[in-house]
């Protein structure tokens, strides 16, 4: 075809105007979408700048809380040891090396307050990063009650944190290094109400600095923090960190976005703020810190929040381009050639039904009979692929979530001791414990530990079962664990574990735990049942131990837990479970019961082995259950002390 026949076409004119209409929907279109994705980006960014700002101030405040935290625990040790100079060390020394996000512990005491020891007496531990040691800080030239971390607790009657100082550490080869460190420092008050002492805990800001800028919501964004004055704690550049302020720049050459920045942190305000900062537009989000006065801000660079729009909107551009030109072309063929479409849909109807649901079937515009026919080919066509690949999906999903509930019973497994006999070097102790979830994970936990010829042990049961009980098991074992170590009595344990699980359980779910600590020496039994099934006790026959009714963990902060004793547990049994084991139902839904349980244990001889204790009544109601599924968790744990 000429030149002159091609643009004088009736093709190729109506190829241009749909091609023009079409450019004309796609530029109008793409401007209003390119204003409304700015926006929706923009307004992204900002909400994930925030959760970012957010979830750090959460993380600082939290280390800053376990350190005070700490400081309560160890309070009353120190209380309980104030005629016992020596202590000091052991307690200094043991708080460093169970908190490894302390760099050192201080107990400090006023000049002659023990005379033997001299003027000076501050048990000192520091970690150096290789190893924990213990000294004695005071003497003529370190005299530590004229230092800031020493004075301003006595001053201020309180506890409070220090600003960030220079600490010198000094190895064991003599060599000495320099960290910033801030303190936490709470007075000691003797008994007729005087002060006598500092107990003083620090933590290295460059620790804390690490630990700010883990997260950051862009690739190059990044998180400041300034003390009271202004001065940079943390900050990307090194050189600025507390020798520069964040009004340094402000003075150099003025800017009143930053001058405005500052005085907003330093006033404790919370907000976003667009500026340059740096050499970059930038966003900066801030928000104080008000444990300490600081103040936290993420730096986002503009260029990072909008670079993939931006490179999302120039492969829209060029996409748009090729197809304006591949729909010139398509149309112009189209139109000059007259399609047969029957042929074509008859062929591709016969492939569809050999199995081939992928083929693309001619795209045939037309209200008669074929083109009916082609598009009810096309609807059965996507039907089917879209049949296939929700089937595919469905299945791929079912087996991966398996694989996860699989590789979550493991570590839900692995989370409590499951190595008998635990303690063979002992023989004075007879332990054998058992746990099997109803589901692939469960809400039953059990732990147990010795400390100091102490054995703390406990049994608990989460309300409900699934991942959620699971989850809520796994915080409740973690805090005993924690907790007990520090050898607190049962009630203060379930106490500190009731208060930290009360906190932001908007599911109000609960956990029954019973936790007990067994004398290894005396037999002195001390447990609090905190709305747990009553264990039973073998003397010689059994029976139900009297509890106390005290309330579920994790229902009412604050409440007072009462604990109780057993002088004499010596040739005791006692048989801990969870409700599992007595409302398991068989097939007619008949509970195994109380009193079938107790039928069971009645029946074993008084020389049985914890562990054949355990396992003939899983036995026992292994026979009942029959072939009925599993209606709950089910744990046991039997302890004898010879």
């Amino acid at each position: 075809m000429k030149l002159k026949e091609i643009r004088n076409s009736l093709s190729t004119r109506l190829s241009l105007w749909i091609v023009f209409f079409a450019a004309a929907i796609f530029v109008a279109a793409l401007g209003y979408m390119t204003v409304v994705a700015r926006r929706a980006v923009r307004r992204e960014a900002i909400q994930g700048a925030k959760r970012v700002l957010d979830n750090t101030v959460i993380r600082v405040n939290g280390i800053l809380e376990d350190v005070e935290l700490v400081a309560d625990n160890l309070e009353g040790r120190i209380y309980q040891n104030l005629d016992k100079p020596d202590v000091m060390f052991d307690l200094s020394r043991e708080v460093v090396l169970t908190n490894s996000f302390l760099n050192g512990c201080s107990i400090s005491f006023e000049p002659y307050y023990f005379p033997e020891k001299g003027r000076y007496f501050s048990a000192y531990s520091n970690n150096n990063g290789k190893t924990v040691y213990t000294q004695q800080e005071g003497q003529d030239s370190y005299q530590y009650f004229y230092l800031d971390w020493y004075l301003l607790p006595k001053l201020m009657g309180q506890p409070c944190w220090t600003e960030p100082y220079t600490d010198q550490e000094e190895f064991d080869d003599s060599t000495m290094n320099s960290k910033m460190m801030v303190s936490y420092c709470k007075p000691l008050i003797g008994n007729d109400g005087s002060f006598v002492g500092t107990l003083t805990l620090d933590i290295s800001l460059e620790w804390l600095s690490q630990t700010i800028s883990a997260v950051k919501p862009y690739p190059h964004s990044y998180s400041i923090l300034v003390g009271r004055g202004g001065t940079f704690l943390v900050h990307p550049d090194p050189q600025r960190l507390f020798y520069q302020s964040i009004f340094t720049e402000d003075l150099v050459s003025p800017n009143p976005g930053i001058r405005k920045l500052g005085e907003d942190m330093q006033e404790w305000k919370e907000g976003m703020t667009e500026l340059v900062f740096g050499e970059d537009d930038s966003y900066v989000f801030y928000k104080p810190m008000m444990t300490t006065g600081w103040s936290v801000a993420i730096v986002c660079p503009e260029s990072d929040i909008f670079g993939g729009f931006h490179r999302l909107q120039n492969i829209v551009l060029t996409i748009v381009l090729v197809g304006l030109l591949l729909m010139y072309l398509v149309f112009f063929r189209i139109i000059r050639k007259q399609l047969q479409p029957l042929r074509a849909l008859a062929v591709q109807a016969e492939t569809i039904a050999s199995g081939n649901f992928g083929t693309a079937l001619p795209q045939i515009k037309r209200n008669d009979e074929v083109g009916v026919l082609s598009r009810s080919f096309s609807e059965m066509q996507t039907s089917l692929v879209n049949y296939i690949d929700e089937l595919t999906t469905t299945t791929a999903k079912k087996e991966r979530i398996e694989g996860e509930l699989h590789i979550a019973r493991s570590i839900q497994m692995d989370m409590v001791p499951r190595v008998f006999p635990p303690f063979p070097e002992r023989k004075d102790v007879d332990l054998y414990a058992f746990m099997s979830p109803a589901k692939e994970v469960g809400g039953d936990l059990y732990d147990y530990f010795i400390r100091d010829e102490q054995l703390y042990f406990c049994v608990g049961d989460v309300s409900g079962k699934g991942i959620p009980a699971s989850l809520f098991m796994a915080v409740a074992c973690n805090l005993f664990r924690v907790l007990s170590w520090q050898g607190n009595p049962p009630a203060e344990v379930a106490r500190q574990i009731n208060n930290e699980m009360s906190q932001h359980n908007e599911q109000l779910m609960f956990v029954t735990l019973f936790i007990g600590c067994l004398d290894l020496k005396t037999g002195r039994l001390d447990f609090c049942n905190c709305g747990h099934n009553p264990p039973v006790l073998f003397t010689p026959e059994p029976h139900f131990m009297t509890c106390e009714p005290n309330t579920p963990i994790g229902i009412m902060p604050g409440y007072a837990f009462e604990g109780q004793t057993m002088e004499n547990m010596r040739g005791v049994r006692i048989f801990l479970y969870t409700d599992g084991l007595n409302e398991a139902e068989n097939v007619s839904h008949e509970e195994f019961g109380n009193e079938r349980m107790m039928n069971a244990l009645a029946s074993l001889p008084h020389s049985e082995s914890a562990q054949g204790v355990v396992e003939k009544v899983h036995a026992a109601v292994a026979s009942h259950v029959g072939i009925a599924e599993a209606s709950d968790d089910l744990t046991m744990l039997c302890i004898k002390l010879a």
